[in-house]
């Protein structure tokens, strides 16, 4: 049996990497503070944060509604491609992303911004490549399809 079919991780590495970004964006930003000053910063980031949060919630009820799990170290039993799901392949991971260069705009702290691409390299070796072979595993040539219709991350 593929190892990827029964669930592509034992470690839910997403929600891990956006707490330790953060945790390292505060304590880099106190030790070593990269400002962000400009008008409006504050409430761009704020923009952001909601954005992001909005993203979140959408493709977590889209998922709710798909009788499908939300953990990423659980296997699916249902290939999602609408909602969300049908502009990015992974958009609570995008959402991550826009998460923390929000808070980077909000703390005008720009750690936040050089992290969120660190944490988005990072997801993609520890959890999407894994998650991706997993669906392959389980949905095939459905997962292709829709691989071939929708960009992984935006």
């Amino acid at each position: 049996m593929n190892i990827y079919k029964e669930r592509p991780n034992s470690i839910p590495w997403p929600p891990l990497l956006l707490l330790v970004s953060t945790l390292a964006a505060i304590l880099l930003g106190r030790t070593v503070p990269l400002p962000l000053e400009f008008g409006g910063i504050r409430i761009l980031g704020g923009l952001l944060i909601i954005g992001a949060i909005g993203i979140d919630l959408w493709a977590m009820r889209t998922l709710h509604e798909a009788h499908t799990t939300i953990l990423p170290n659980r296997g699916t039993n249902r290939l999602v491609d609408h909602g969300p799901f049908g502009l990015s392949r992974n958009p609570i991971y995008v959402a991550n992303m826009v998460l923390l260069v929000g808070m980077g705009c909000v703390t005008m702290n720009a750690w936040f911004l050089l992290l969120a691409p660190v944490d988005g390299v990072m997801t993609h070796y520890l959890a999407i490549r894994r998650e991706e072979n997993h669906l392959l595993a389980k949905f095939g040539y459905q997962f292709e399809a829709y691989c071939r219709k929708v960009r992984r991350w935006i």
